[in-house]
């Protein structure tokens, strides 16, 4: 499924809905440049999860996991000051992934084994100064069944 986001805040719409059709069990795998709308969508996830929308949502760069009540706990982690399969191991992430969470990744890319099976795959693109190309995969078809169907 492939979106465009014409601004931060349609950005967030778009995870808003995502984060309504999520649920404890789900896995987000987030990919894209450096600025382009990663942490917009996850305040948007967070949102549609039910998080308290006045709670600031923000980027985990330096604290490398944050966590958020909503309907689900949300942890939202960002791998992107990480270089080695090594320092991503050693902090155990795995340990997140379980049926009462859901969890959002940053920089997936630099940790594609981390995920469990029918994990969700969002590729994030910039087209422009405001414009965004939002792609949204699963591999499970079940899970890509449940996201068309909330994004109808």
């Amino acid at each position: 499924m492939k979106y465009m986001s014409k601004s931060d805040n349609e950005t967030v719409m778009l995870g808003k809905r995502l984060g309504s059709i999520l649920k404890g069990g789900d896995a987000v795998a987030l990919s894209g440049p450096l600025g382009s709308g990663k942490t917009w969508l996850t305040k948007g996830i967070g949102i549609g999860l039910g998080v308290d929308p006045d709670e600031v949502i923000s980027s985990p760069s330096f604290s490398l996991v944050n966590e958020y009540q909503g309907r689900c706990l949300l942890y939202h982690i960002d791998l992107y000051r990480l270089d080695k399969l090594n320092d991503i191991a050693l902090l155990g992430l795995d340990d997140y992934f379980h049926e009462n969470s859901a969890v959002v990744v940053e920089w997936s890319e630099r940790s594609p084994g981390l995920f469990p099976p029918g994990y969700i795959s969002i590729r994030i693109e910039i087209t422009g100064d405001n414009t965004r190309s939002i792609e949204i995969n699963s591999d499970d078809p079940d899970t890509l069944e449940r996201l068309e169907k909330g994004f109808i």
